[in-house]
């Protein structure tokens, strides 16, 4: 499996519904990567009990986006006290008919354990909670490509 990291979250320009049909350069590349990829993992914190206002504008710039449809999506919260963005980006997702998977979407407990990506990994629990969750998004990628 090779992950691609999207970078351009704060590059994107405030959606609009007139540049649907023509996006300008920023979310044009956001679709493609999109299209590109043959499943979505996605970890966004929760700001004011939700969904952060750059990754639902990143979703908006998807919505027109034939190419997302039954898109495999696995979500990842790393905070125990985050839940309502969670629920508030699978209606989301869901309502852009994406393929939400629920046994990859899960919660990591990081929250004030100030690991890096070596320590997840070196922390049993952790590392297979994340190892189900990506291999489940995988065999949903599989099972049903795009």
């Amino acid at each position: 499996m090779t992950v691609s990291l999207y970078a351009g979250l704060a590059g994107l320009p405030h959606f609009n519904p007139d540049q649907d049909d023509a996006p300008p350069p920023p979310a044009a590349a956001l679709r493609a990567e999109v299209s590109a990829a043959d499943a979505l993992l996605i970890s966004s914190p929760e700001y004011a009990h939700g969904v952060a206002g750059s990754m639902k504008n990143a979703l908006d710039w998807l919505v027109g986006s034939l190419d997302f449809a039954g898109t495999p999506v696995a979500l990842i919260n790393a905070s125990p006290r985050a839940s309502l963005a969670q629920a508030q980006m699978t209606e989301t997702l869901r309502t852009m008919a994406a393929r939400v998977v629920d046994e990859a979407c899960i919660d990591l407990p990081l929250m004030g354990r100030g690991l890096d990506g070596a320590g997840v990994a070196a922390d049993p629990a952790l590392s297979a909670s994340l190892a189900a969750a990506v291999g489940a998004l995988a065999d949903a990628a599989r099972a049903c490509p795009r």
